[in-house]
C-alpha cells in the first residue's frame, strides 16, 4: 500500500501544471509549513520538489506522503519507518522527503529530526498551529525554517489573475481590472484554489466544513458540536467587538445551548489551532483582561463572509487585521493590539508609534469627527509617528491639532502594507 502511495506521488508530479508562487528555499534548508487547510501548504511542497527536478535531481528521489489519503487512517508514528522502507525496496536512491498534512500523527516531529539528523532533505506541512510550539521546536533542535503560510495576499492575488504591478504602482495599466480584483478579494478572500470556482460561496462552505468536522470536531474529541459552531459564528458576527469568555459563553446559552466560560476558551483555543482564527490583545488591559478579552479575526475574508450579511465594515476590519498580523510574521515584524479604554483604536503598533483606525467611509462628518477625535486624544496620550484611518475607497490628509492624519484607500494601503509578495 504505501509502495502505492509512493509511486502515486511521483506520478502526480509528474502530470502538474502549477502557477509558480514567490518563496525562495534555501539550499539546504528543512521547512516545516503550518497554516489553514488550502492555503498553500501542499502546492509549496510540489513547487520545491519540481525546482529540485530541475536542477538535476530525478523524479525517482522524490519520497512524496501526503496523509490526508483515506489508506493512511489511522497511521502512527512508530510506522513512519515503513514509509523509508518500501521507498528503498522501489528505488536505490537516498529520497529527499515530503511528509504533506502530517498534523495527526502525534510524535511525527522525532522521525523528522532523525532524518534531519541523517542529512536527508526533508518538507512538512501541517494545518495545526501546534507543530510550531515551543515544545515541537525544541525537539526539532533547530534543523528546520517553520513558516506560516497563508491565503494569497493582495499582491499574489492580482498576479494570479494576471495583473502584474510594479513596486512603485498602485493601479497600474490595468485600473478597472485592479479594482474589480480588489473588490473580489475582499468578499471572498484569497484561498489559491477559489479562483477556479463561480460559486465561491459553495467552495467556502465546503472547506469551512472540513476545517470544522476534521482539524477541530474530530482531532479534539469534541462533544458539544453545536455550541462550537454557535461559538464560532458569534465572533464573526462580533468581529469589531473585543468579547470575553463569559460574554460567549452567555449568548451561546441564550439560544439554549449549554456551556461555560472555559468550553468557550477551549472552542477558541482549537480553532487558533486549526489556524481558523487569531487573536489580537488589548494593549490598555492589564494582564489577566489581556489573556480573556480580546478580538478575534479569522484568516480569510472569505471564511469570515459565509457568516455575515451586512458585511462591508467588518470585512474591512477584518483584512487589515490579517495584513497586520501577517507582517508580524516577518523579520522585525511588530506585533499588533487594539486599544479600547478612553477612546478606541482599532489598531495599534507600539513599536513604530503607529495607530490605525477602520472606517468604510468617512463621509458622515460623525464618524470622521469619531475617528480623528480618538487618533488626536491618542496621540496626545502617547505620541504617534503615523496616524491612519483606512476606508475603502476615499484619499485624504487632515491635519488635526498639529497630527497629519492620512485617509488611505484599502488598495493603496494593502500594497503598502505587504511588502513581501509572498504569503
Amino acid at each position: 500500500m504505501i509502495k502505492s502511495i509512493i509511486i502515486e506521488g511521483q506520478e502526480l508530479l509528474e502530470e502538474l501544471t502549477i502557477v509558480k508562487r514567490a518563496f525562495n528555499f534555501e539550499d539546504e534548508g528543512r521547512y516545516v509549513f503550518v497554516g489553514v487547510r488550502q492555503a498553500g501548504k501542499s502546492f509549496l511542497l510540489y513547487l520545491r520538489a519540481l525546482q529540485l527536478i530541475t536542477e538535476g535531481h530525478k523524479l525517482q528521489e522524490m519520497l512524496f506522503v501526503n496523509f490526508d489519503d483515506e489508506r493512511l487512517l489511522g497511521f502512527q508514528a512508530h510506522e513512519l519507518d515503513d514509509i523509508l522502507q518500501a521507498y528503498s525496496a522501489l528505488f536505490h536512491y537516498k529520497p529527499i522527503v515530503f511528509l504533506d498534512e502530517i498534523q495527526n500523527i502525534e510524535g511525527w516531529e522525532h522521525f523528522a529530526r532523525r532524518l534531519a539528523n541523517n542529512k536527508y532533505k526533508i518538507y512538512v506541512t501541517g494545518s495545526n498551529a501546534r507543530m510550531l510550539s515551543r515544545e515541537i521546536a525544541t525537539t526539532l533542535g533547530g534543523r528546520f525554517i517553520e513558516k506560516m503560510v497563508f491565503p494569497y495576499s493582495f499582491n499574489e492575488y492580482l498576479e494570479a489573475n494576471g495583473v502584474l504591478l510594479q513596486s512603485s504602482e498602485v493601479y497600474g495599466k490595468q485600473r478597472g481590472k485592479t479594482e474589480r480584483l480588489l473588490s473580489q478579494y475582499f468578499k471572498w478572500g484569497g484561498f489559491p484554489e477559489l479562483i477556479l470556482y463561480v460559486n465561491k460561496r459553495q467552495w467556502l462552505n465546503g472547506l469551512y466544513e472540513k476545517i470544522i468536522l476534521a482539524d477541530i470536531i474530530q482531532r479534539n474529541g469534541i462533544r458539544n458540536e453545536q455550541s462550537l459552531r454557535l461559538t464560532v459564528r458569534r465572533l464573526a458576527e462580533n468581529i469589531k467587538t473585543p468579547t470575553s469568555y463569559n460574554r460567549l459563553a452567555n449568548i451561546v446559552k441564550a439560544t439554549g445551548n449549554s456551556t461555560t466560560a472555559a468550553s468557550v476558551a477551549e472552542y477558541i483555543k482549537i480553532c487558533k489551532e486549526a489556524c481558523l482564527l487569531f487573536e489580537v490583545e488589548n494593549y490598555a488591559s492589564k494582564f489577566v483582561e489581556r489573556a480573556t478579552v480580546k478580538k478575534h479575526y479569522f484568516v480569510d475574508n472569505g471564511l469570515l463572509n459565509i457568516f455575515l450579511s451586512d458585511s462591508e465594515t467588518s470585512l474591512l476590519e477584518n483584512l487589515c487585521a490579517l495584513t497586520l498580523y501577517k507582517a508580524s510574521f516577518r523579520e522585525k515584524g511588530e506585533k499588533v493590539y487594539f486599544y479600547n479604554k478612553e477612546w478606541e483604536i482599532d489598531f495599534y503598533l507600539p513599536e513604530s508609534g503607529r495607530a490605525i483606525q477602520v472606517s468604510y467611509s468617512l463621509q458622515d462628518e460623525a464618524t470622521k469627527d469619531r475617528e480623528t477625535r480618538a487618533l488626536r486624544e491618542f496621540h496626545n496620550r502617547y505620541g504617534l509617528n503615523e496616524a491612519e484611518i483606512v476606508t475603502y475607497s476615499e484619499e485624504d490628509t487632515i491635519e488635526v491639532d498639529g497630527l497629519e492624519i492620512k485617509v488611505i484607500p484599502l488598495l493603496k494601503w494593502l500594497l503598502l502594507n505587504e511588502k513581501d509578495r509572498y504569503f
